[in-house]
Formats: C-alpha cells, structure tokens, sequence
C-alpha cells in the first residue's frame, strides 16, 4: 500500500500553508530502485529539505545527510537547519542521476526518490509519484522523467492535430461549406400505369 504523507511544517516560511508531496513505497516491501517521489514547490533546498525532513526522520530515523545532482539546483547549500538538528547537503555530478535526492539517516540506512519537478502539471505528477512508489519498480528516475517528457510531448502532438482539425472543419471537411439547411425536393411522380 502506498502512502502520501500531508504535512505542514511548524517553521514559517512561504510554503507553511502547503502540505508536502510526497508520496512513499510501502514499508516492509522489498527494496525497488525507488523508495517514493517528492514533488517540491520550489527549487530552493533551503526551503524545501526542512519540511521534508521532519517528516522522514520520524519514520526513517534522523536524516543526517542528503546528497543532490546539482543540475536542477541553482544554489546547493553546505548545511539545512531542520528541527533541532543539521542535515549536510552534498551533490555529485557524473554519479548521481539529476532527478533523484538521496537521504542518509544513521539509524537505517539510505533512501532514494524521484525528484519531480515543481512545474510539473498536476496530473504528471501524480503518475510519476504512483510509478516511483511502487514496490516492483524498475526504471530509474531519469527514466520515468524522460517517459512523462515523451507522454507530454505525444499529447500536446495530438491536442495540436485536433485542433488543426477542428480549424479545417473537423469532420465535415470536403462537404459543402453552405451552412444552410438542405431544401427537401418534392415532386409528384406520376404513376407509370396511369392512363393505360
């Protein structure tokens, strides 16, 4: 069973009213590429990794440690204060796939999950939290991605064709472009045996 995790987090800051996304693989099942997805509102670990965090630590142990691919972070800060504690923020170019964070807690181990990003739409999102939080998983998180970027790119393929179609008259291209009503012949046909 998956879990989605709801969470406020007691700091102040701009996404305080906003719950995390975060969506996790059911515990006790046995480890896929994917521990889950995270869907953060912004690019900023600064603001981000506290809330997520503090909701870790208590089902992961401490998160004392979380390591990044810079390529989607503009600014990877040394260090994150999060309730109490600091979490080191590390990042690895070449060694670590760009769309996934992993998290180190002394306690129990590693983690890893889909890191999608905050413009995704909605309905994206949601897909990719489900396919990264399943136990059977076997595509890494640049596969995923790059699967929702080809589905992105077929449906807005599609919706553009449709609405060729439509401006070229749709169905009812190649008919008569009158948009009156068609008059209705009446005729009186004379019966061919009439008069012998």
């Amino acid at each position: 069973m998956t879990t989605t995790i709801p969470y406020t987090p007691a700091v102040e800051d701009r996404t305080a009213s906003l719950p995390l996304r975060l969506m996790l693989a059911p515990a006790g099942t046995a480890p896929a590429l994917l521990d889950g997805a995270w869907w953060p509102r912004s690019r900023d670990l600064t603001v981000e990794l506290p809330a997520l965090t503090a909701v870790l630590d208590p089902l992961w142990g401490r998160i004392t440690r979380v390591t990044v691919n810079p390529t989607f972070w503009p600014v990877i800060p040394r260090k994150v204060p999060v309730d109490g504690h600091v979490v080191g923020v590390g990042w690895f170019k070449a060694e670590q796939d760009p769309h996934k964070l992993l998290l180190f807690s002394y306690t129990v181990g590693r983690w890893d999950l889909l890191v999608i990003p905050p413009e995704t739409s909605p309905a994206t999102a949601a897909r990719l939290m489900i396919e990264a939080a399943d136990p059977l998983g076997i595509r890494t998180a640049s596969a995923l991605m790059n699967e929702a970027e080809q589905r992105r790119i077929a449906e807005e393929t599609e919706l553009s064709l449709v609405s060729v179609w439509d401006s070229e008259g749709g169905h009812g291209a190649g008919l008569p472009t009158s948009r009156s009503p068609a008059r209705a012949v009446i005729a009186q046909v004379s019966d061919a045996t009439e008069g012998i």
